[in-house]
């Protein structure tokens, strides 16, 4: 049985991320004071006397509106409702009862799932008495809470867990973590929602319409896979407000617990000097890299385009190395599904251990093809090397000069290494140390 999922529901600007990140111990979404900064469902698990359970942040719900962007975040919300095991409806103290607090509450009484009240920003506990005016909505008792303290939220979980049914294991850690990053508009929710085969994150020709890094889960062949699309990477010159720069901290984040990272290039736009340095961001953080040239079906093409397409990004970004390439069309589904055996190929090469005598060997075959350079007229000498982590695979190697080794002879050396056991697509790390005789001299 998995773990029981609440649903965090209420009008734009009430304090729900706020009271999301409050309740799983973390800041994972973003909060400002602008209304709308949540869109899309926003998983989180939280812990309360002993029991575990998921929380669901969504977006502010504009009951009745007709503009498409409410109406969208309006349906993952109700989404998230129709998913979970209780509801948490989070109204404002100091707006009093609101129109549309009255109009959610009509809906969520309709969904028929256990629903409990918590009116926010009561910050005078226990004096005030401003939640007692709540009793309006018809949706039971008002528990006052104070999202930004932390105060009210003992009492309110411990009604919440009288209403969710037992869970008795957690979510299964996933084998693969897969970050969807790109720049904005590259196409990220669309690939993503095509991979799942349904609408999990919203989609917008607007730039930008993903803030909050999603978390979306399936198994393929014995794995979970966990992949998290992400906001849009721009350039810092481009970030125009405070939320988007934080969407853009997040993203960078996420990047750091990936194992893989999925580069979305688009390539009816051409490539760009942002989309080298998204990939960039995912190699410097020690993730497996994929690059998705997506909107295939859009392009301007011969026979020759992806060969050509393929060698202008290896050029410009050399790190790539012989990274996987994969031409695809999230529009059509043109070779989506594709990414899920490049994701867990990559993923395994990342975990690779190789032996050290392996390692000596590799390291001695390469200085015999190409001798280390000399420094104050010695040479530099590689006695002995090791892997130390995988993870991406890192090796460490001893040297009389460690600090003196040139970038551009640390390159081949991790170019030699990686193609030596196929670890296209993957970071080699190499860390350098004096050896134990040499420091004994020194």
């Amino acid at each position: 049985m998995s773990l029981p999922v609440v649903a965090i529901v209420g009008r734009p600007n009430v304090g729900k991320s706020t009271f999301f990140n409050r309740a799983i111990g973390r800041r994972a979404a973003i909060v400002d004071d602008a209304p709308g900064v949540t869109r899309d469902r926003n998983f989180g698990e939280a812990e309360w006397a002993g029991r575990r359970f998921l929380v669901v942040d969504t977006g502010g719900v504009i009951e009745g509106s007709a503009r498409e962007m409410d109406r969208q975040i309006r349906s993952q919300a109700m989404t998230a409702v129709g998913e979970a095991d209780a509801v948490i409806l989070l109204v404002d103290s100091k707006a009093g009862v609101h129109a549309l607090d009255e109009r959610l509450a009509q809906v969520l009484r309709r969904a028929e799932k256990p629903l409990l009240l918590a009116v926010n920003k009561v910050d005078g506990l226990p004096a005030e008495q401003s939640h007692l005016d709540f009793w309006a909505l018809g949706t039971g008792r008002p528990h006052p809470v104070s999202a930004a303290s932390g105060r009210g939220l003992g009492d309110l979980f411990d009604a919440l867990l009288a209403c969710l049914p037992e869970g008795t294991e957690g979510r299964t850690e996933s084998d693969v973590r897969v970050a969807v990053i790109g720049k904005p508009n590259a196409g990220k929710s669309s690939f993503v929602n095509r991979l799942f085969g349904e609408d999990r994150v919203l989609v917008s020709e607007q730039a930008g319409t993903t803030r909050d890094p999603v978390d979306l889960e399936m198994r393929y062949h014995q794995r979970a896979i966990t992949f998290v699309d992400t906001a849009g990477l721009r350039r810092h010159a481009r970030i125009r407000d405070a939320v988007e720069y934080y969407a853009n901290v997040r993203t960078a984040r996420v990047v750091k617990d990936a194992d893989v990272c999925l580069v979305m290039i688009d390539v009816a736009e051409g490539l760009h000097a942002q989309d080298v340095k998204v990939a960039r961001t995912a190699w410097d953080a020690g993730c497996g890299v994929v690059a998705v040239c997506n909107k295939w079906d859009l392009a301007l093409k011969d026979a020759r385009t992806a060969q050509e397409i393929e060698r202008e990004v290896r050029r410009r970004a050399p790190f790539l190395g012989d990274s996987p390439f994969l031409f695809a069309s999230a529009l059509t589904g043109l070779r989506v599904r594709k990414a899920l055996d490049l994701v867990v190929a990559v993923a395994e090469r990342r975990r690779t251990r190789i032996q050290t005598p392996e390692v000596n060997q590799a390291v001695q075959e390469l200085t015999s093809k190409r001798a280390p350079p000399h420094v104050r007229g010695r040479p530099i000498k590689l006695k002995y090397a090791t892997q130390a982590e995988t993870a991406p695979p890192t090796f460490v190697l001893f040297s009389n000069f460690p600090r003196d080794v040139p970038d551009g002879y640390r390159r081949y050396l991790a170019n030699g290494l990686r193609r030596r056991w196929d670890l296209s697509g993957v970071p080699v790390r190499l860390r350098f140390r004096k050896s134990g005789r040499d420091r004994a001299e020194s």
